[in-house]
C-alpha cells in the first residue's frame, strides 16, 4: 500500500486550469486522491500562469512543468496535459515515475496514417474563432467535450464553473495550444517511454476517439489501456466511479 509520499502531478486540459482536479476531493474519487500527494500544475498561460511568448514549443511547455513538479511523481496529464506529461517523460524520465493519459492520443489530428483523430478542419474552426471571441470559442470547447455523455449536462456545468475560478486563459497561450494540438505527433517516441502507463479513452468521446486505444496498445504495448463506457471527454467527471477502479488498481500495481 502506497502513502501520502507518493507525489502526483496533474495537468489540465487545453483552456482548463487546474480547479478542474476539485473532482479529486469528493467521492468517488477522493480514495484514490488520499493516497497521494497532490501537486495541480497550470500550463503556461492558463489559470494566473505566467506566458512567456519566446517559449511555445512542446518542450518549453514540459520544462515550465518540470520546474515546478517534485523531483519525482506520477503524472497524470488530460488531453493536451497528456501530450506535456508524455514530453516530461521523455526529457526528464527519471522523474516520471509512471503515466496517467486522460483521454490524451499522441497525435490529436488525423493524418494518412492515423485516422482515428479529430479532422483538421475542426481545430482550424476554433483557431479562426480565438480571434473574433475567444471566450465564446472555449465555450463551445467544452460543449465537444461532453457531447455524447451519458452525463453530458452536469459535466458541462461541472466544467464551466471550474473554469470560472481561475483567471481566464491567455488568447496567446490558447492559441499556442491549438497549435501543439494540431502539430505534435509523439506517435515515433512513444515506445522509447519506460514509464508505467495507464490511457483511458471515453467510449463518446468526439475529440480522442476511443479506437486510439487500439493503436496505443500496439505503439507502447507495456501500457495499460481501457475504455470507459458510455464517457466522453472528460470520464473523471462523468463517470468518477469507473475512473476511480482503474486509477485504484493502477496504483496499486506501479506502488505496491
Amino acid at each position: 500500500m502506497t502513502t501520502a509520499t507518493t507525489n502526483l502531478v496533474l495537468l489540465p486540459g487545453w483552456g482548463m486550469n487546474s480547479a478542474v482536479w476539485a473532482a479529486l476531493e469528493q467521492p468517488p474519487l477522493d480514495a484514490f486522491a488520499r493516497r497521494l500527494s497532490l501537486h495541480p500544475i497550470d500550463l503556461p498561460g492558463h489559470g494566473g500562469q505566467a506566458w512567456d511568448a519566446e517559449r511555445t514549443r512542446l518542450s518549453d511547455w514540459a520544462d515550465a512543468a518540470l520546474q515546478q513538479a517534485p523531483e519525482q511523481a506520477i503524472w497524470l496529464g488530460w488531453s493536451l496535459g497528456g501530450l506535456v506529461a508524455l514530453q516530461a517523460a521523455r526529457q526528464a524520465p527519471k522523474r516520471v515515475q509512471a503515466l496517467i493519459l486522460m483521454t490524451a492520443t499522441p497525435r490529436f489530428v488525423q493524418a494518412r496514417d492515423w485516422r482515428v483523430a479529430m479532422a483538421p478542419e475542426t481545430l482550424a474552426r476554433f483557431n479562426a474563432g480565438l480571434l473574433e471571441d475567444a471566450a465564446a470559442t472555449l465555450h463551445q470547447f467544452l460543449a465537444l467535450q461532453v457531447r455524447g455523455s451519458d452525463a453530458a449536462r452536469p459535466t458541462l456545468r461541472a466544467l464551466r464553473a471550474e473554469l470560472a475560478q481561475r483567471p481566464a486563459p491567455r488568447p496567446e497561450a490558447l492559441a499556442t495550444g491549438l497549435t501543439l494540438l494540431a502539430e505534435e505527433d509523439l506517435r515515433g517516441p512513444l515506445p522509447d517511454i519506460a514509464a508505467p502507463a495507464l490511457w483511458l479513452f471515453g467510449e463518446r468521446d468526439t475529440l480522442v476517439p476511443a479506437a486510439v486505444a487500439e493503436r496505443v496498445g500496439l505503439l507502447m504495448p507495456g501500457a495499460r489501456t481501457r475504455v470507459i463506457a458510455g464517457a466522453a471527454h472528460a470520464p473523471f467527471l462523468s463517470h468518477g466511479a469507473e475512473v476511480a477502479a482503474e486509477l485504484q488498481a493502477f496504483l496499486d500495481e506501479v506502488c505496491p
